[in-house]
């Protein structure tokens, strides 16, 4: 199956693709797959290049080209099939986004991904936006490493690439620690990142078309454990006013300096005297925005067909207050199973206001995102005891909140 425009003449970017175009993703996760159901619930064809034969987005796709990103054959092959093009996750090379952009439009583009893929061109640019991000250090070299200011430790040693969902990084509270952990990084380049007193952690995500209309979503408090997202909470007082605004606008500053267009989370720390400085960022829709599907009219997903596709965008309305409880393979090994068994669905759904939401990945593994739980309401009291109910049915750890 293809479109009618697949194939033809590129269109120019900034351009109109109207639906029944196919819009082309490189990624097959589970990120990709929700935003081939956006794209197709409006109308679009869709094509998915991963190297997974059985990937979730490919499997949900029109289209699914099974090769590596950096196999020039199989972008050619994209590009053909896709209309515009688009990118799951910030891992994918950028030099494959810079090869498809030669023939089809591509949002975000390559010097925007390429920015997020390495931490410490990523907070020189937080620095050129005037966002202020916590006292680091980039270590490269070993005269680098020895050049660490004290004041910078105890902190966080973070690979420069490659790096999300707490991989590449390592504490460290001494000279020696730093250097060892260093060591074990093989020498890459990494930042030294100070640890702060930190009260919570938030993000924001936002949509940026070609021609520089921007719209965003309610800033979201987020809690990790062992540095993978767990639950997300979205209502009118889930964080300080003053501080929501503080997020939006960094977060809009950042875009605004990379002239961005397509989806982008920006994550910060609310430290605890109040300040806000920025963590990271990616170019593409994000798991804490997961509850948009549910309790928005206009998801993250929608939002990145709209901006790929050169539609209106329109500001996105919370209509429910939300939690967001992030699924993790370890729910299928609970109570010490050895094998995997899916928990138990029927109960958790028979909760008021939840919304499942897996990934059709086909092996269950310790770690592994496997979905989401959308529990959405009127009154955040009522939705935070659903949220808790449910985590105890599921296994999770409660009290959700920290």
């Amino acid at each position: 199956m293809s479109s009618p425009t697949a194939g033809g003449a590129a269109a120019e970017p900034g351009k109109l693709v109207p639906p029944g175009a196919t819009l082309g993703v490189l990624g097959g996760g589970q990120l990709g797959r929700m935003f081939v159901h956006a794209a197709q619930q409006m109308g679009y064809f869709t094509a998915v290049l991963d190297p997974d034969a059985d990937s979730p987005a490919g499997r949900a796709s029109h289209h699914h080209v099974h090769a590596d990103y950096g196999d020039v054959d199989a972008l050619a092959r994209l590009a053909g099939l896709s209309d515009a093009i688009t990118t799951e996750f910030e891992n994918v090379p950028a030099a494959a986004l810079e090869h498809l952009a030669v023939a089809r439009p591509v949002a975000p583009d390559a010097a925007a991904v390429a920015i997020a893929q390495d931490r410490i061109r990523e907070k020189a640019h937080f620095a050129r936006c005037g966002v202020e991000c916590a006292p680091y250090a980039v270590i490269e070299t070993a005269q680098q490493l020895e050049a660490v200011p004290a004041d910078l430790l105890p902190g966080i040693l973070k690979t420069a690439r490659l790096g999300y969902d707490g991989k590449g990084q390592r504490r460290v509270s001494t000279r020696a620690e730093l250097a060892t952990a260093w060591e074990d990084a093989a020498g890459l380049p990494c930042v030294l990142e100070k640890l702060l007193p930190l009260d919570f952690e938030c993000s924001v995500v936002l949509a940026r078309s070609e021609d520089g209309q921007m719209v965003h979503f309610p800033p979201q408090r987020n809690l990790h454990r062992d540095g993978v997202l767990a639950v997300t909470e979205v209502h009118a007082d889930n964080m300080p006013a003053a501080t929501a605004r503080r997020a939006v606008a960094a977060a809009r500053s950042i875009a605004e300096g990379l002239s961005y267009v397509g989806v982008l989370c920006v994550e910060f720390f609310v430290l605890a005297d109040g300040a806000l400085v920025v963590n990271e960022m990616a170019p593409r829709p994000h798991n804490s925005g997961h509850w948009t599907l549910d309790a928005c009219d206009v998801s993250q997903f929608e939002l990145q067909v709209r901006t790929l596709a050169g539609l209106p965008l329109n500001p996105p309305r919370q209509h429910s207050v939300a939690i967001m409880l992030n699924l993790l393979g370890d729910l299928w090994f609970v109570d010490g199973a050895s094998e995997a068994r899916a928990p138990h669905w029927a109960d958790v759904l028979a909760l008021p206001g939840t919304h499942l939401h897996l990934y059709g990945k086909a092996e269950a593994r310790r770690g592994r995102k496997m979905g989401h739980l959308n529990i959405t309401g009127d009154d955040i009291e009522a939705v935070r005891g659903t949220a808790d109910f449910a985590a105890a049915l599921l296994g999770l750890p409660i009290p959700l909140s920290e």
